[in-house]
This record gives C-alpha cells, sequence and structure tokens, in this order.
C-alpha cells in the first residue's frame, strides 16, 4: 500500500474514533444530568416516563466500556460517616415525613400507595430484600410515583450483633435488588429495630446511603388498634417530624386504615407532608 493511501486510512479511522468519543460524551452527559429532549413527557407516574429512565440506565450502561466507568455500585457518590442517624429535617413551614418498613407486602403496600396517589403525597419506603425480591413491581411503582425506595437489609437483623461482613452483605443485596427495579440504588438507609453502632455508619456510607431513623413512633407494630396509630399521629405532628410506620412485618391492616384517616387530617391542618432531599458530602 502507497504512503499516502495509509495516510488517508489514518486520517479516517481517525475521524471515526473522534465521532465514536463524542457520542460517548453526550450520552453520558444524558444519563448524569437527565436531560430530557424539548416536547418530551415527564409525568413521574407515567409509563414513558419509566421507559425513558430503563433507557437512560442501559444507555449508561452500555457506554461504561467506553468511558473507564466500573458497574454502578462500584463508585457511589461520596457520603459523610455519620456517628449518629438523621431523626428530622428542618424545612420551610409545617414539613413532615412518611416512612414505612419492612415491605413491600402485596397485602398492604398497594393500598398504602394507592391513598398517598389520591391526595398526592410522597414518602420514604425502607425495603427489606427478601420482601422486595419477590415483589419488584411495588418497587418499581413506588419509584415511578415519586416515593423514596431505602434499604432496610436483607433479612432484617440486628445488626450490632453481625460482622462488618456480613452486614456489608445485608446491605449491598438489598440495594441490588432495589438498583434492579427502580434503576438507582437507594440513597437511605434504616437499621433494623434503630440498633445502630459505628461499623452500620461506615458501611452505610461506602455504599451512599445516609442514615435515617425517625421522630414518631405510632407504635402500630403492636397493632395497638387504628384510632390509637391515629391519635398518635395528631398528638405528635410538628415541623420536622418523621413518621415510623410499617407495610409489612405483620398484620398491617390498622396501618392501611390509619393512613386514609390521618393523612386527610394533616394536609387539612397546613402540613406538607414530603421527602427529604439528600446533601452529599
Amino acid at each position: 500500500m502507497k504512503k499516502d493511501q495509509l495516510l488517508t486510512r489514518r486520517a479516517a479511522l481517525l475521524a471515526g474514533a473522534g465521532a465514536v468519543g463524542a457520542a460517548a460524551a453526550a450520552g453520558v452527559l444524558t444519563a448524569v444530568t437527565g436531560d430530557v429532549p424539548a416536547g418530551s413527557g415527564s409525568g413521574s407516574g407515567s409509563a414513558a416516563g419509566a421507559q425513558a429512565r430503563r433507557a437512560r440506565s442501559a444507555s449508561a450502561y452500555r457506554l461504561q466500556p467506553l468511558t473507564g466507568y466500573g458497574p454502578p455500585h462500584a463508585a457511589p457518590r461520596r457520603t459523610l460517616v455519620r456517628r449518629e442517624p438523621l431523626l428530622r429535617f428542618s424545612g420551610r413551614g409545617r414539613t413532615m415525613v412518611l416512612t414505612f418498613d419492612d415491605g413491600p407486602d402485596p397485602r398492604y403496600t398497594p393500598d398504602i400507595l394507592d391513598t398517598l396517589a389520591e391526595y398526592d403525597v410522597r414518602a420514604m419506603f425502607f425495603v427489606c430484600g427478601e420482601m422486595a425480591a419477590d415483589s419488584r413491581e411495588l418497587l418499581a411503582r413506588m419509584a415511578d410515583e415519586g416515593h423514596v425506595v431505602g434499604n432496610h437489609t436483607w433479612s432484617h437483623p440486628l445488626l450490632t450483633r453481625l460482622s462488618r461482613r456480613q452486614i456489608r452483605r445485608e446491605m449491598e443485596r438489598t440495594s441490588d435488588v432495589i438498583e434492579e427495579a427502580c434503576g438507582e440504588r437507594p440513597e437511605w438507609f434504616r437499621a433494623p429495630y434503630g440498633a445502630w453502632n459505628r461499623a452500620t455508619f461506615q458501611i452505610g456510607a461506602e455504599l451512599g446511603m445516609e442514615p435515617l431513623a425517625w421522630t414518631l413512633d405510632t407504635l402500630d407494630w403492636t397493632t395497638p388498634g387504628t384510632r390509637s396509630i391515629v391519635k398518635r399521629i395528631e398528638n405528635g405532628a410538628a415541623p420536622g417530624v418523621v413518621v415510623l410506620s410499617h407495610d409489612a412485618g405483620g398484620d398491617r391492616s390498622q396501618s392501611v386504615r390509619a393512613l386514609r384517616r390521618y393523612l386527610p387530617g394533616l394536609l387539612d391542618s397546613g402540613y406538607r407532608v414530603t421527602v427529604p432531599r439528600r446533601h452529599y458530602a
């Protein structure tokens, strides 16, 4: 082959590589920023929105060999290692956070989601991996409807009695299931029984999660009666309060009925029920 032909072929190859690199860079920017072309729908509860999120996630994964990134869980965003969990949130006005632990349970979680949707309210669901693995469609619905899906370990053990390796396994397995169902890894973690230690804070931070406890326990796990649960909410409501309830782990029909009663009351009293924003270190 002649010298001028070699130079021409080399120039063509370089031009092609440049085009591929530009396309890869554009794809990563879209995946990171979540930019949507003008005129596209963006409803969080729509099928189109869910498909778009899954498409972005798939595109980001395909581009990883070009950009040099590892799997999503290999490089989580850096998080402050706390010495105690967050208990409440500061915000404008009368803001409260509702959280539901131990699910999802197909007997109770759908009813809770229906009530939240009726009043256009977002909540946090701290799910157990062994429950979530069999109800991934409920996790996907939570994410699609704007709720926060948090990590509550795989099997709900007392973490303070486990080794660091066991704690990490409990957290990682659950984060994997959440990512597969929702398209993103969880950003919040809650220790079962509220039992925290240094290892749980460190490992949670390494996995990109903030620790969240609660301010107000409804005691619904003791099945005290619907009226009792509602009364605890009404008496404990205050700006910044994080409410603990359950959508699994036993008979949660009282929790379902109580939500239907106290939620409209909170809203009528001027409370804004919402989910917190993450602040990365």
